[in-house]
């Protein structure tokens, strides 16, 4: 199960960086076709959807190597079971609005899929394309959090010091 999630959790943040070259495309595109005279229609809003699935897609990997940011002032003065019982409450109120979070994500596609909701540019991108990525991000952020609060539970959880991010 570790190495799904994992393979999980990589596989979203190559697809987060995947989608970091689409936004890159997208500028060159732009830029060239002021260079030499030529439109294609459509590449700002699709740089915007490629940078909205790159950060939505990074969260979870971001989450599980450690890099959000983390107010760690009264959590770094706590031992012991009163440090356990703050990450576990934090954990469950993370759980939650992750939850909560990736839901409405999933709703809103859905509702985008039912009411032929279209992008007012000129490109007319059916709009639960871009708002898929955002929504499986988020329910992939919601497992990690999920992930995160069982390894706590557990007692599994790796402890950092918090004054530096880990790098491999």
């Amino acid at each position: 199960m570790r190495r799904t999630l994992n393979a999980l959790y990589d596989g979203c943040a190559w697809l987060a960086a995947v989608f970091m070259i689409g936004v890159l495309v997208m500028v060159l595109l732009s830029v060239l076709g002021r260079q030499f005279q030529f439109h294609v229609p459509g590449t700002d809003a699709y740089a915007g959807y490629a940078m909205a699935a790159a950060g939505f897609l990074a969260l979870a990997h971001t989450l599980k190597r450690n890099e959000h940011i983390r107010v760690t002032l009264v959590l770094g003065k706590l031992t012991g079971r009163a440090r356990r019982g703050l990450e576990l409450w934090s954990l469950s109120v993370a759980v939650l609005l992750s939850g909560l979070f990736a839901w409405f994500a999933a709703r809103l596609v859905w509702q985008s899929i039912e009411f032929h909701d279209i992008s007012t540019g000129n490109d007319a991108t059916p709009l639960w394309m871009p708002q898929l990525a955002m929504a499986f991000g988020t329910l992939v952020l919601f497992i990690a959090f999920v992930d995160e609060w069982v390894l706590e539970a557990r007692g599994l959880r790796q402890r950092h010091d918090g004054s530096e991010t880990r790098h491999e």
